[in-house]
Parts: C-alpha cells; sequence; structure tokens
C-alpha cells in the first residue's frame, strides 16, 4: 500500500475563482522515472486510476498501470499491462453498459511494424485480471478517448500517418467500431492548425459536446455540438489551448472542463466552466502544477469534483489526486 501526501500547498500553487475550492491534493504514485497522462473512475466501491508509466514522456518501454482505492487516499496496484511490440500511451478508463472495467490505450509500435499506432481496449470484471488487448479502430488512427452513451460508445480519434484530421467512431460492444464520421474535424475546415485529442459527453436530451485540442498555427481548442445521431457536427472556436482535454456534467447541470494551459507562457493543470452556447471557457481553479502535467481524469463522487492528473512542480511527474467544491 503506498500513500504520498503532499507537502505544503502555499497560496502560489493554486489559483481560485470566488466559490471554489481546493479541499485537498495528494500524490498517490511516483514509482516509476515518469508517472503520466490519467483517468479516473468509481466503480462498484472503489476508485480505479490509471495512467502511463515509463522511464521519459516520450520512450519505447511504456505501460499502463491501475492504481485501486477504497477511500481516495491509501492507494495499491491493482494491474500493470505492458506490451513487448509497442509503448502503451494515454490510459483511459470507464465502466461497459455491463458493468465491465473497459480500459483504452494506444500502442506506439516498435518499428518495423505495419503501422505506427494501433488502438486498442482490454476488459476487467475486478480491475486486477484484464483481458489480452483487443485492436480498435483503424491502423494509424488515435482513438483517444471513448465514451458510453447507452448502448453504444463514441470516441474520436486522430490520424497518425501525417493527415490533420479526426474521425468519430462509434460501437455497440467496446471490441468492433465503425467510421460513424470519417472526417469529423481537420485542417482543411480553416487551414489552421490540426487536430488531435478529444473528449465527449452527452447531454440529458442526447445532444453530444466535443472538446477538441489543435496545435499548429492557432492553438485554439474547437467546441463541436451535434444531435442524433451524430454525424451533422456545428463547431465554435473557444479561442485558448487546452491540451489533453476532458468534460463533465455536472448534476447541477454545469458542465466542467478540464486540461492543460499555456496561457501563461507555462503548462499548468486547470479546470474550467464551459459555456456551450455561448462558446467560452471560463477558468475556475489551477490545480498545484507545472512543467510536464496535466491531462486529467474527472469523476463527481460524495458532492465533490474528483481529479486525477499528473505533475512535475515537485521535481518529478507523479500522479496526484485533487478534491474540488467547485462552488
Amino acid at each position: 500500500m503506498l500513500v504520498f501526501e503532499l507537502g505544503c500547498i502555499v497560496a502560489a500553487c493554486h489559483l481560485a475563482a470566488p466559490g471554489a475550492q481546493l479541499v485537498d491534493v495528494q500524490r498517490i504514485w511516483d514509482k516509476a522515472p515518469h508517472n503520466a497522462f490519467t483517468d479516473l473512475v468509481w466503480h462498484r466501491g472503489a476508485w480505479f486510476c490509471v495512467f502511463r508509466e515509463g522511464r521519459g514522456h516520450v520512450s519505447d518501454d511504456g505501460a499502463l498501470r491501475v492504481l485501486r482505492s477504497e477511500d481516495g487516499k491509501s492507494w495499491t496496484s491493482s494491474a500493470l499491462i505492458t506490451s513487448d511490440d509497442a509503448d502503451l500511451r494515454d490510459a483511459k478508463i470507464g465502466v461497459t453498459p455491463g458493468g465491465r472495467l473497459m480500459l483504452t490505450g494506444a500502442g506506439a509500435m516498435h518499428q518495423p511494424a505495419d503501422a505506427r499506432h494501433r488502438s486498442m481496449a482490454w476488459f476487467s470484471d475486478d480491475g486486477a485480471t484484464w483481458s489480452d488487448p483487443v485492436l480498435i479502430a483503424e491502423k494509424n488512427w488515435w482513438l483517444w478517448r471513448v465514451t458510453w452513451h447507452g448502448d453504444t460508445c463514441y470516441g474520436v480519434a486522430y490520424a497518425t500517418d501525417g493527415r490533420e484530421t479526426t474521425r468519430l467512431y462509434r460501437s455497440g460492444d467496446g471490441k468492433h467500431f465503425s467510421t460513424l464520421v470519417p472526417e469529423l474535424f481537420s485542417k482543411e475546415q480553416d487551414g489552421k492548425g490540426g487536430p488531435d485529442e478529444a473528449s465527449l459527453i452527452f447531454l440529458e436530451d442526447d445532444t453530444c459536446l466535443c472538446l477538441l485540442r489543435r496545435d499548429g498555427d492557432t492553438k485554439s481548442a474547437q467546441l463541436g455540438t451535434a444531435h442524433p445521431p451524430y454525424t451533422d457536427w456545428t463547431w465554435k472556436d473557444l479561442g485558448i489551448y487546452v491540451g489533453g482535454p476532458q468534460l463533465l456534467p455536472l448534476p447541477d447541470g454545469r458542465i466542467v472542463a478540464a486540461g492543460r494551459s499555456i496561457t501563461t507562457g507555462s503548462a499548468r493543470t486547470v479546470l474550467y466552466w464551459l459555456d456551450p452556447e455561448a462558446g467560452t471557457l471560463t477558468e475556475f481553479l489551477v490545480l498545484p502544477s507545472g512543467g510536464d502535467c496535466s491531462y486529467p481524469g474527472l469523476a463527481w463522487h460524495d458532492g465533490l469534483l474528483w481529479v486525477s492528473y499528473y505533475s512535475s512542480h515537485e521535481g518529478k511527474t507523479a500522479i496526484y489526486l485533487a478534491r474540488v467544491q467547485p462552488g
């Protein structure tokens, strides 16, 4: 069992908008030389936090670590998923309609191989024993995160073969994916920076929102909106960069967005309010973070917002868990 308590948190470490409060934050893992790219879910009375660990931010030995905790304070390693053929990256975790844990990630394939990247999924009943990897999506399409809506899961993938474009996939079982929108958002739509990582949420009226990172010329994130059957999308430019984007609707109807911000010239892990009608992101909390950081997982539990993320502000990339009262 491993518990790390974050050292003294001074006022300069985080900035909160009126009403928002950082309840607490702790470092929960730092065993590997580099620990990063997190996700978080509460399932059957326990927390599961997943992330990549390896020698560095980019290295050929990436593996996906699964941590488990019943109280969010004491964490144990439940599993470590490795590959002889790939650097495993960007772990994401969710729950299928049948109640199984579903872990997804991408493999940067060791060359020579027939693809640069392959997206993969693993399944588990307890978080400790996982299935063999299932190849999902197509070669050289990085299916960055999937989201279940009813009995169907959806995910945005971006091309890794030089094309600056994304597509929308769907699946009824989390194993067999088909293309729903071949070109969801691409550089050709406005001639500016290429799109990549994306998060989807579904509202009570079945509206789907997509927060899409964009790099290149403007680095301005995009907000996509669609209604069933999710084949016709409208887009708004949010005007700011968001790396490792994540969305979460709260019980009161507000929408939290999170990711890496570089607006101050240095990287920080930031929480925002998303207004989909206005197409705006309003910062309400900066988490203790800096340097190589961000890629948050979000969950709402016991009246608080729980946030997993990674950061190197204490000298080494480590995994953190914050509890936030958004106000």
